[in-house]
């Protein structure tokens, strides 16, 4: 039982995404995007992220500044159903909140005639902790299912109703994960409608995770057990690991239609184990043994946008974006089990109410290739739509505020397992997630 029981550990580590885009990818870099969300074929600051090639469409010649932050907010839920949860109906709730409360980037340009050279630090992936203070289902029903034969024999010298009334289960589990990314590039305008670019990103992930699981007699039980505490599970680690990400992009400008392309090869990337604690380190926990390195490679991307001006004053945008998920290799080949790449859609409308003041709102559908043997209960993702709106105020002539609130809806993911996580018992997990972002920043030109 103890084997089998620290076998479910080797699924400890909590993915952390907080921001929007792909499985592994943010992209929610600057508020414009929160207010509009379609901006990838912007021809201002945001775009040396979102339209790299667009920056050769600057008005003017000089350096662009842009700070931004964000504060985002989400929860994770799981609705457990397992024959040996002793809730009504066996179905038990876990609950884990996910945050960020400030997440900064900065983005910059310099224009010089036809050439523009631009750089960004931003968070690129992850973005925040994730903790589940019950800890998951995973976990329990393998616990329980070992007690249910381990202690069957005291169930009726005790006289309770069932082994779970002989023992309590503690668990909690904690999870950070970020990538920060930093990245250069330059633009170059090859006329009046042409502009192409070419660039990298340097990503370094940095994260850490925690967890504990013990069961315990309870109090009246004691005496018909020696070893009071029955199981003890403690893991403690820290994981870091860098990749490079080759950037091309083009735009296309003529008249009031605007084109933007980008595509942002795969980064091939490991994270190494730093650990601190681990229970058994030569044993079921191995792979989490100091030094080990695990694949987390981020997918490649392909964005394409076409935005229009309607009127001088009401300008409107459409993308597209696909993630290749299937190709970047991932933690056990888990990508693998993915149908194929991650589809997103964006639109979004911008209009100057005043000269001074611009009010905006986008839409984004985000489709996941997602599929049962990749679905856990520490990572998991759902489908979903978001909303985002915002304003744009000039603060004068040469400074910008941006303000913004962008808000997902996810679609429930029902996982049916006729062996619930490996046990000979059929069982139910529906994953479901909130999310809201918060976001402020200004952009100056010099």
């Amino acid at each position: 039982m103890r084997k089998v029981f620290l076998m479910s550990a080797l699924s400890l580590i909590v993915s952390v995404s907080t921001f929007a885009g792909g499985l592994l990818t943010n992209t929610n870099q600057h508020v414009s995007f929160l207010r509009m969300i379609a901006r990838g074929a912007s021809v201002d600051i945001d775009g040396v992220y979102y339209n790299p090639a667009g920056l050769g469409f600057l008005p003017t010649d000089g350096l662009y500044l842009s700070l931004n932050g964000q504060s985002a907010y989400q929860t994770r839920v799981i609705d457990a159903t397992f024959p040996l949860f002793p809730e009504e109906g066996h179905t038990r709730n876990y609950k884990g909140t996910a945050s960020a409360p400030f997440i900064p980037s900065v983005q910059a340009a310099y224009k010089n005639g036809n050439w523009v050279f631009s750089g960004s630090f931003a968070v690129g992936g992850g973005g925040g902790k994730a903790s589940f203070d019950t800890g998951l289902p995973m976990f329990d029903s393998k616990v329980m299912a070992g007690m249910a034969q381990q202690l069957q024999p005291l169930v009726a010298a005790t006289g309770a109703n069932a082994a779970t009334d002989l023992y309590t289960i503690a668990s909690a589990m904690e999870g950070r994960q970020f990538i920060y990314a930093a990245q250069f590039g330059i633009t170059y305008k090859v006329n009046d409608w042409l502009s192409v670019f070419g660039g990298g990103r340097m990503n370094y992930f940095s994260g850490g995770y925690t967890g504990y699981l013990t069961a315990n007699i309870k109090d009246q039980y004691k005496n018909y057990v020696p070893n009071q505490t029955l199981y003890s599970l403690e893991l403690d680690l820290d994981q870091t690991g860098w990749g490079l990400t080759p950037i091309i992009g083009a735009d296309v400008k003529l008249g009031k239609w605007n084109m933007g392309l980008k595509y942002e090869f795969m980064t091939s990337l490991n994270i190494e184990n730093q650990t601190k604690k681990n229970s058994d380190p030569d044993g079921a926990l191995a792979a989490y043994k100091n030094g080990v390195n695990t694949p987390n490679d981020i997918p490649a991307l392909l964005t394409a946008a076409v935005g229009y001006e309607i009127l001088p004053t009401l300008r409107a945008s459409v993308e597209y974006h696909f993630f290749d998920d299937k190709q970047a290799g991932m933690a056990g080949d888990k990508q693998e089990a993915l149908k194929g790449g991650t589809n997103e859609y964006l639109m979004g409308i911008e209009w100057d109410v005043h000269d001074r003041v611009s009010i905006s709102g986008g839409y984004q559908r985000t489709d996941y290739a997602l599929a049962d043997g990749f679905q856990s209960d520490t990572s998991f993702s759902c489908d979903s739509y978001s909303l985002g709106f915002g304003a744009g105020i000039k603060l004068s002539s040469k400074l910008k505020l941006n303000v913004a609130y962008f808000w997902t809806n996810y679609s429930d993911y029902t996982k049916k397992m006729d062996n619930y996580n490996g046990l000979p018992l059929g069982g139910t997990d529906v994953y479901s997630r909130t999310n809201k972002v918060f976001g402020l920043g200004v952009d100056y030109k010099f």
